[in-house]
């Protein structure tokens, strides 16, 4: 799985997208067609050296032949969020990862405009834009 680069059938990688009171967040997205699929990502995912140490890894993903899919990995209401951004940009097929390390500071509600900042720039690097 590359570092934000090309290669490795489609999937990007976009670390350190933002920062707040010590959480870090990134985003990860490739083409996940069947259950089985969004596992291997996700078990690629994690098996980065980085990205084990995460305290979560929300995840989405709208299924051609099974329908959506989604994780919230100890981050309640992200996968939901994720999801409906899938759903709203009509993208299937495609898993979106929003990867955060906890840095000891409840966010409350602004963790969420941190998941959609990071879904969004997972989506723009999907259509190859920035």
């Amino acid at each position: 799985m590359p570092d934000g680069s090309a290669g490795d059938a489609g999937v990007i990688v976009l670390e350190d997208i933002l920062r707040d009171r010590g959480s870090r967040y990134a985003a990860s997205a490739g083409p996940a067609s069947t259950p089985e699929a969004v596992q291997a990502f996700l078990t690629a995912l994690r098996g980065r050296r980085k990205f084990a140490r995460a305290t979560h890894h929300s995840w989405a993903v709208v299924l051609s032949d099974g329908g959506p899919l989604k994780g919230d990995d100890g981050e309640a209401g992200a996968g939901a969020v994720i999801l409906k951004m899938l759903e709203r940009e009509g993208l299937k097929d495609h898993l979106v990862v929003v990867t955060r390390w906890y840095g000891g500071v409840n966010l409350g509600g602004d963790r969420f405009s941190h998941i959609v900042t990071c879904t969004r720039a997972a989506l723009a690097a999907l259509r190859g834009g920035s």
